[in-house]
Formats: C-alpha cells, structure tokens, sequence
C-alpha cells in the first residue's frame, strides 16, 4: 500500500505516473527519428540573483521509449511510442552566497514542424521538485517544449537527510527556498529562454503541469510571479505545507491518547459504513460519496459492530470509534480549537491512520524542518505536543512554504487562468484545505464570478490523490486548460471516466455540484445537471 501511495504523490502528465530521474543508459530506444534541428547547449539567459554554471546538450533519437520498472516509485514499465526526435539540454545555475546546484532539465522536439510553440512547465513530488523522466517525454510528444528542475535537493521523493539540516543542525534556508518557490520561477525563465534560442523564434503560450507538490508548485507560480504562465493546472495542490504536513500526523496523536491501535481492517470498516450510509444522498446507488461534507454519519454508531479480519472476529471497541471520529474531524488544540482538517469520509485511511506509521512526508517535515532533530518520534505525538508543533510549523514556515496567499488579483490581471481539481476521497492531502483557499480567494476577490474568470475548482467524487479510487477519472484536464487559455472556452465541467468508459461524469466547477435528473442512464454524463450545493 505504501508504495502505491508515494506513486500518486505525483508531477503531472496524465500519460505517465511519476517515474525518479533516471540515467540515459536505463532509457531504451528504438525506431529513431532523423533530426531536423542540431541538438547542442545554447547561450542562456538567467534571472537576476541567477548564474549560469554549465549548460550541456544530449540528443535523443526518440521512437519508442522505455522506462524500466524501478520499483517502489515505479512498479511497472514505463513505454511511450511514436515520440519525436528531442534534444534534453540540461542548464546548471547557482545562486551567489546560497552554496546550491541546480540542474534545469529543458525537452525539446529536434523537428520544429513538431514544436506547438507551446511550454510545458512539469511539477514535482513529495520532496521531489520535479521528474526528469517520463513526463519530459510525454510532453515532447505532445508538442511541447518541457521542463523540471531539481531545485537543487536531488532525486529523491522521499529521504531530505542530505540536504534539509546544515552542518550546524539549522535548517537549510536556501535549499528550502529552491524547493518552495525559487527554482520555479528559474525554470519557467529558463526553460522559455531556451525555446527562443532553440527554435529562434518565442513561447506563443505557457503552462504549468503538476500534482500534489507538483500542484502547490503551480500555486505558488500564480501567487509569486503571475505572469510566468499563461495557464496553470494544479492538481491535489499540496498548499497550506506548514499545516497540512503537521496534521497528517494527528492520527498518531488520537491513537496515544485514547490507546487503541486499529488495524488496518476495523479502519476500513469505517469508511465502508460511512459509504453505506451516504452513497445515496445524491440519488445514486454507485458506491461514491459525491460530496461527503452532506456526509453526517457518526463513526461510533459503530461501536460494538463485529468485523472479521483475517478470519478473526473482531468487535468495534468505542474507544476506536471514538478514535476514527476525531481523526475525521480533524485536529484541535487542546482547548478545542479546530486546527485544520481532516479526511473526507470515503478517503482510505491506511497512509495517515496506521498506529506506529506515519505519513512519511509529515514525519520528514516535523523532524527535519520543525523541530530539526532527525531523532524526533512521531509517533509518539500526544494532543500538547502536536498542537506545539502544529503551531511552530505554521510561525516558522508560513511565510516560505504555506503557498496561502489568496490575492491572485495580479494573475488575474495578468490573464492567466489557474484550473485545479482535487479528489474527494484523497487519501494524502485534506481535499477541504483546497477547498478553505478557493474560500478565501473568493472573499479577498469579491465573489464566485469574479474569482471564475480566471481560477476554477472541480472536486472529483471517489477519485484518490493525483488519480485513482472508485470515481471517474479526469479525461483531458490539459485539454481543458488549453481551450481556456487560447479559445476562451471556460470550462464549466471537467469531463471525467472510468477506464473503460462504461461510466462518464461532467464534474462541475465549485460550488456547483452534479445531481442525476432522475431520467436515463445514471452512468451517462448526459443525465446530470450542475446545481447549487
């Protein structure tokens, strides 16, 4: 299950999963291409505070590409097929007094016919601040002259030890600000430089495309430097860091607390009675809680019910549901105060409410960040140490990583257009503090139809974190994106399906809300109307 679950903490190209950079010698091609442009390093222009250390070209020969199984990112080959000859070049940039390297990585289609004229800006995952592999690729494929960067961190999604704490065990400020914010605007000034002197000829448009941190990233872009894209799709933005990466940990809290340790099966059994008992609030019986706010089941109506598993019976305690209660409303202060939110009911529970296993993004922020003692337990969180250090989270790290700022008035002078979506049964990222920031937005902004004019939310019914669970699947996100930005087609809903198309569903924008008309097929999107919530 872990392993699934860091695959979905994912940048962004709806062709791929995330995949780890990679070395060119575990790429194979095939089919090549013949090149209609030289592929080589070009003169680069850096931002002010930005230096230019090296610039490197390789050429690809493009065909088929494979990117072997590296499991646990990358349980699966990865193959992509009738790609485009493309030149990488790689521009390595430093900035004065920060001690840092940062490798950009810039995609190119070698064949201009093959260039849309189009930017494709890939996000990251986890502490990955964006994938060198796959989605590069992808984009290539697609037209796209595309771009990641490591932010000068590494490679590695999951392990910040080489990077987060200085020698003198303080946290590394520069490093951090490359991951939360810095590098991003460097990319986008790079990557769109080495079009022009590429092609010889400017971007027409530019785009951001990520999930999780991939999807704060694009956030943060419309937030910080408005005009750097044209359009930006975020999706399951990890935003609020300094308070999310602390409350998913509040499980751990519960559980000493009130001393229980549920497996993973009594768990389960919660969200399976929460969809039992809300599945049909939008008058349809498919196994989804559309919008589990309406969602008013108490999880110790539960107490006392017995469960089997593995092929053991066991009996509900009310301590556990009692447990499983608090863990979805949320963390609180010890005096009661709500401090951020919890999992929607329907969201697995197995990555952020399994006893002794914390969420390994939240465990590396508290220990490497908050408290910078790489020896700090988790697991051993209690409701006063975990409101102390939700709190020094959110003073220290607001203002650097909290990408928060609802005043996006200058994106939206920009013409820029943000689309987000964000999955109801995300199961790594509170849906709910995606939904509090559009909240905000609109009262900083003045109402929903001024705040639709450039930034629209879709919340996506059954559907996990990045993609996956029971719900329809986003069809074309991109797509939508682009039609916003270059036809003015504002997307009112997102189209989405299941695999095989059996089943389709227009997502409306937020706060609307899908309701089946009571007529015709109730897995046709024809038969849904977008109300009022």
């Amino acid at each position: 299950m872990k392993q699934r679950l860091i695959l979905l903490m994912a940048a962004a190209v709806p062709l791929s999963a995330a995949l780890v950079p990679m070395a060119a010698n575990a790429v194979t091609r095939d089919s090549g291409q013949v090149a209609a442009t030289t592929c080589a390093a070009v003169p680069v222009s850096a931002p002010s505070g930005t230096t230019v250390e090296a610039v490197k070209a390789v050429a690809n020969a493009g065909g088929t590409v494979t990117f072997p199984a590296a499991p646990p990112l990358h349980p699966i080959k990865e193959t992509l097929t009738d790609v485009p000859a493309w030149c990488d070049i790689t521009v390595t940039v430093t900035h004065p007094g920060a001690n840092d390297h940062v490798n950009i990585k810039v995609s190119l289609p070698r064949d201009p016919e093959r260039w849309t004229g189009r930017f494709q800006a890939t996000g990251g995952s986890a502490y990955l601040a964006g994938d060198f592999g796959s989605p590069l690729v992808a984009a290539v494929k697609a037209g796209y002259v595309a771009a990641a960067t490591d932010a000068g961190v590494g490679t590695n999604p999951i392990d910040v030890s080489g990077w987060a704490i200085t020698p003198a065990g303080k946290v590394n400020s520069p490093l951090l600000e490359n991951f939360a914010s810095r590098s991003l605007h460097d990319m986008a000034v790079i990557g769109k430089d080495v079009a022009k002197q590429f092609y010889g000829s400017p971007v027409t448009y530019s785009y951001w495309n990520g999930c999780s941190t991939g999807g704060r990233q694009g956030y943060k872009e419309a937030q910080d430097n408005p005009t750097d894209f044209d359009g930006i799709l975020a999706k399951a933005p990890a935003i609020n860091w300094d308070r999310f990466a602390v409350a998913t940990l509040w499980s751990q809290a519960v559980f000493n607390e009130e001393k229980v340790a549920p497996t993973q099966c009594e768990l389960e059994a919660f969200n399976t009675a929460a969809v039992k008992a809300c599945d049909t609030l939008d008058g349809v019986k498919d196994g989804i809680i559309d919008n589990p706010q309406d969602c008013h089941w108490d999880a110790r109506r539960l107490a006392g019910a017995k469960v089997v598993c593995d092929g053991k019976e066991i009996t509900i305690s009310n301590a556990t549901a009692d447990a499983v209660r608090k863990i979805w409303a949320g963390p609180v202060s010890p005096t009661g105060k709500k401090l951020w939110y919890g999992p929607n009911k329907g969201a697995s529970l197995a990555a952020l409410a399994a006893p002794g296993a914390p969420f390994f993004v939240a465990d590396s922020w508290v220990k490497y960040f908050v408290t910078q003692n790489p020896s700090f337990d988790t697991t051993k969180l209690t409701y006063k140490s975990f409101d102390q250090i939700f709190r020094a989270s959110q003073k220290q790290f607001n203002d650097i990583i909290g990408t928060d700022d609802p005043n996006l008035s200058a994106f939206a002078k920009a013409g820029g257009k943000l689309l987000s979506w964000h999955g109801q049964t995300d199961e790594l990222v509170p849906t709910q503090g995606t939904v509090d920031y559009r909240e905000q937005v609109k009262r900083t902004l003045g109402g929903n139809k001024r705040v639709d004019d450039f930034y629209r939310l879709f919340l996506l019914p059954g559907v996990n974190h990045c993609g996956g669970g029971t719900g329809p699947q986003p069809t074309d996100d991109l797509g939508a994106l682009v039609n916003w930005v270059e036809k003015g087609q504002a997307p009112d809903t997102l189209a989405a399906a299941n695999p095989d198309g059996s089943v389709t569903r227009n997502v409306c924008r937020y706060p609307m809300v899908a309701r089946y008309t009571g007529h015709g097929d109730p897995a046709s999107a024809a038969n849904y109307r977008c109300v009022t919530a």
